[in-house]
């Protein structure tokens, strides 16, 4: 049997996570196919081929796959299904929309946000926000799945994958893409940015956001996050959310200014490679992440920084 991955992309460009998820395929030691949805599909099928581990890259072309919904690419997959024991995306809001409808169809389990791939069918997810490592079997025929793309180095590029054709569905009736709104920004991507300055509820307003903490994001060339508390207090966008219920990260280098660091947001970005908390209270947990700790006024410290970077 083999291994589908489901690429997630911006119609130009593929979702860096899929070659960390191709890398997380070879697990299975089985033959490796990526399956692209989308209007225009050659720049993202050579970019596919391009990753070592491929052998196959399946092309799906339909005008509704400009802004396919999950119906849409559930009604693609699910037929492909029948020719695959696994069938994986990097975890992400779009393959938490698409995978578990998927499962459902399939009649199978959906496992998400997995940490290790122990065995064909056994694996360590994360639970209670991560505190607790629990290892999972299932009994499923077709194993269906997301994995955590920060545990799993991402696949090399310089390979010839075959590229092929098969034919999209249409668009089902029941739901259509109406319109989205999002913040348009020079900044990297805050689930790809190698470095990620958040800021929380002890910023005080979405002023703060900008006159604090984007001077040192832009001397640092980082994404700007935040926690649920400030994107609650509305200081932030949603989609600036770092954290069990929003984005997670895993930036070279993380930056937390005035967050307590509550479970939800160590989720989202406990994995970052180096962290730096600025907190007034010496007792915010925080601290406990932190590979290094400044106990200050974010309002004195943040400039100071700016200034001297």
């Amino acid at each position: 049997m083999r291994t589908l991955i489901i690429a997630e992309h911006d119609g130009q460009h593929l979702n860096e996570q899929v070659a960390r998820a191709v890398t997380a395929a070879q697990h299975w030691q089985q033959p490796v196919d990526v399956l692209i949805a989308a209007a225009q599909a050659d720049s993202l099928a050579a970019q596919a081929a391009a990753l070592q581990g491929v052998s196959n890259v399946l092309v799906a072309t339909e005008a509704g796959l400009q802004h396919p919904t999950a119906e849409h690419l559930a009604a693609l997959i699910v037929p492909l299904a029948a020719n695959y024991s696994v069938v994986l995306a990097a975890h992400s809001a779009f393959s938490k929309n698409v995978l578990p409808r998927v499962a459902a169809l399939l009649d199978v389990n959906m496992l998400s946000d997995v940490l290790e791939i122990v065995n064909s069918n056994t694996y360590v997810r994360g639970i209670y926000a991560g505190n607790v490592l629990a290892t999972v079997q299932s009994s499923d025929a077709k194993q269906v799945l997301t994995v955590r793309a920060s545990k799993f180095s991402a696949a090399a590029t310089g390979a010839n994958a075959a590229i092929q054709s098969v034919t999209a569905p249409a668009a089902p009736e029941g739901s259509r893409w109406v319109a989205e709104a999002f913040n348009k920004s020079e900044r990297p991507p805050l689930a790809a940015a190698k470095v990620v300055v958040s800021g929380g509820r002890a910023l005080g307003s979405a002023d703060a956001f900008k006159d604090v903490l984007a001077p040192l994001a832009d001397k640092l060339h980082a994404a700007i996050g935040a926690s649920r508390a400030a994107v609650d207090s509305g200081y932030a966008p949603n989609d600036l959310q770092v954290g069990q219920t929003g984005v997670v990260v895993a930036p070279e280098l993380y930056i937390a200014v005035g967050i307590s660091g509550a479970i939800q947001h160590a989720y989202g970005m406990k994995d970052s490679k180096v962290v730096v908390a600025i907190n007034q209270d010496p007792e915010a947990q925080i601290f406990k992440i932190a590979d290094y700790g400044l106990v200050a006024d974010l309002f004195e410290a943040v400039p100071q920084l700016t200034a001297a970077l």
